[in-house]
């Protein structure tokens, strides 16, 4: 058996120390690089879809409206897409098939306020933080923009 000059008789190929620490740190600088568009990308993501449910909130209670004559009370809230209101006999729902499809992607539930201020309806949801205001996505997504 003969031996390349560049091979030592008796040791086992392999990474050295040195060229294992440059491509972990060559691994860390890309997910330090990538990591924070990554997340911006989902924050953002969140917010469109908070958007998407909250407009199709909007046409469901307009649907609502048209069957009952009115839309849901504050008291009610948007349980009376899911669950017939007392005493509601033109109540065509359920509305919304499953309950959990009126929290936002947060977690959180949406708010809901009739007769709103900007509308007969206020539909909103509070962004990440669950606080008033916000920018990115921290900020509101509402009913009436």
């Amino acid at each position: 058996m003969s031996h390349s000059d560049n091979e030592v008789p008796g040791k086992a190929a392999g990474f050295t120390l040195v060229e294992l620490l440059v491509v972990l740190v060559i691994l860390g600088l890309i997910v330090g690089l990538v990591a924070p568009q990554v997340i911006k990308y989902l924050g953002s993501s969140k917010a469109k879809a908070t958007q998407i449910q909250v407009e199709r909130i909007s046409t469901v209670l307009d649907l609502y409206s048209l069957d009952v004559g009115r839309y849901p009370s504050t008291a009610e809230g948007l349980d009376a897409l899911v669950n017939r209101p007392q005493d509601l006999d033109s109540w065509n729902g359920p509305y919304i098939r499953k309950a959990d499809s009126l929290v936002d992607p947060w977690g959180k539930p949406y708010v809901y306020v009739s007769p709103g201020q900007n509308g007969a309806f206020d539909l909103y949801s509070l962004g990440a933080d669950g606080q008033p205001g916000g920018e990115g996505e921290n900020a509101d997504v509402n009913s009436w923009q």
